[in-house]
């Protein structure tokens, strides 16, 4: 059997400054139920993407957002940025109707940590429905100063975009990062995000948040670097590894992105550093309803 394929055994324990901190029953539900951190949640329950944050903190040399088709799916789409109470009402109208819903979370158009309707969202979704898993996805730049606010939220998974523990690497798939009032350029914005990138995941993993990594694979970029990424990130203690192939776009449009069978085989040599995601359908910034089987399109 494929070591990338393996029957879904969540860790028991999570090694934190060497020190081995054992997994208590919610951090488990949190992969058991949500579809993007096991493969068998995947076939049985849903989450829905609330696109409430619009703008973002840095440019990714692969990223274009201003386009949407209610038949594309790809991060970074949406029909419609929706404010945190149409956003409520969203959830309340998707729950009455679909009962497989298990998760709830902020994934873009932007930078969700950017965005304080992010915070806003959760806040009213958290009151109402509790019981629903709270997640999100981010660049990371943000996650330091936002942990506590996080922790707070009772946001249980994030997922941080890392593809490059390298700045010398990193420099060449982001344009420009805008930190504290600044915008950085080059080696010095790959170093920025990439320290605070790390020092984030630290804090999600010592607050019990699950923290899965997404990579993205880009042919003569960083194609020989992401083992790299994963001994580092299995290191951390971080859950799952999701290598994602490139779609050329924007300032990366003349690479041809990998093939299936490329990105099967480096999931094959990081599996023996993290657990590899093998389920992943890029989903959009306003996706409803299990992986592969979207419904947002009933929505608009």
């Amino acid at each position: 059997m494929n070591p990338t394929e393996k029957e879904e055994t969540p860790l028991l324990v999570t090694k934190v400054e060497g020190k081995e901190i054992p997994w208590d029953p919610s951090q488990l539900r949190r992969v058991q139920e949500h579809p993007c951190f096991s493969k068998n949640a995947a076939h049985l329950f849903g989450r829905m993407h609330l696109a409430v944050a619009p703008k973002c903190n840095i440019q990714c040399n692969y990223c274009l957002r201003k386009y949407d088709c209610v038949n594309e799916s790809r991060p970074g789409v949406t029909s419609k940025v929706l404010t945190p109470q149409e956003a409520l009402e969203r959830v309340r109208e998707v729950l009455e109707q679909v009962h497989y819903i298990k998760v709830v979370a902020v994934a873009g158009p932007g930078e969700p940590l950017f965005n304080e309707e992010t915070f806003e969202t959760f806040r009213l979704v958290k009151e109402e429905f509790p019981h629903l898993i709270r997640c999100l996805s981010t660049n990371g730049l943000l996650l330091p100063d936002r942990i506590d606010d996080l922790e707070e939220l009772g946001i249980g998974n994030v997922t941080v975009t890392l593809n490059a523990i390298d700045p010398d690497i990193g420099k060449n798939i982001y344009s420009f990062v805008n930190y504290q009032g600044k915008r950085y350029r080059g080696r010095e914005a790959a170093e920025i995000l990439l320290r605070n990138q790390l020092k984030g995941i630290e804090e999600a993993v010592k607050r019990k948040i699950v923290v899965k990594v997404n990579t993205v694979l880009i042919p003569t970029v960083n194609d020989k670097h992401i083992i790299e990424i994963a001994k580092k990130v299995g290191g951390m203690g971080v859950y799952l590894q999701n290598i994602m192939p490139l779609i050329p776009q924007y300032k990366f449009s003349h690479i041809t992105p990998p093939t299936p069978q490329e990105k099967r085989e480096m999931q094959e040599k990081c599996s023996k550093y993290v657990k590899e995601m093998t389920h992943c359908r890029q989903c959009r910034a306003d996706a409803i309803g299990r992986l592969g089987k979207d419904i947002q399109h009933c929505y608009l």
